[in-house]
């Protein structure tokens, strides 16, 4: 099998990445359209990525952010995104870059995009965290596949679109 020089995979991420980021930066300066909300789910000790250590302490490997009705001063740049949300009635800012996102899921399109957790380099935990004040607890988003983009027809399911589909035999 001949080898790979010109790194299609990451090609096709980087532009799925920019995906993500084009609907972040739409949502923030116009807010979230219709009936669109986004779960977004990343490694919580990635590199870049900024908790409170009470929500560390909670979502110690991953967590899903909900972006629907009570976020607030979404910021986005070329390579991270922060927000605001409340967790438990207490307001945190999280900063989260985009190289640690692993899912991304707007169930009203329906459209999913899943990330290979290995794109983002896990530190490691710090040795003791503080006891954790109890927070809300955020719903997993549902079981879906690779890429969903075309909306399902009524009394029919979504077309899943793999990428696989697309290469060359």
């Amino acid at each position: 099998m001949a080898t790979d020089h010109i790194r299609y995979d990451v090609l096709a991420r980087d532009a799925l990445r920019g995906v993500l980021r084009r609907v972040l930066a739409d949502a923030a300066e116009h807010g979230l359209p219709g009936e669109h909300h986004f779960y977004i789910t990343f490694l919580s000790t990635a590199e870049g990525v900024k908790l409170s250590p009470r929500l560390l302490a909670q979502y110690p490997e991953e967590m899903t952010i909900i972006l629907q009705h009570q976020f607030w001063d979404l910021v986005v740049t070329e390579d991270r995104f922060e927000v605001g949300l409340s967790f438990g009635g207490i307001p945190e800012r999280l900063t989260v870059p985009f190289a640690a996102v692993t899912r991304f899921l707007d169930p009203s399109a329906p459209f999913d995009l899943q990330f290979d957790a290995s794109d983002a380099v896990a530190e490691e935990p710090p040795a003791k965290l503080p006891a954790a004040a109890p927070a809300a607890s955020l719903p997993a988003p549902p079981a879906a596949t690779e890429v969903m983009e075309e909306p399902a027809k009524p009394g029919e399911g979504a077309e899943v679109v793999r990428l696989d589909r697309f290469r060359k035999k």
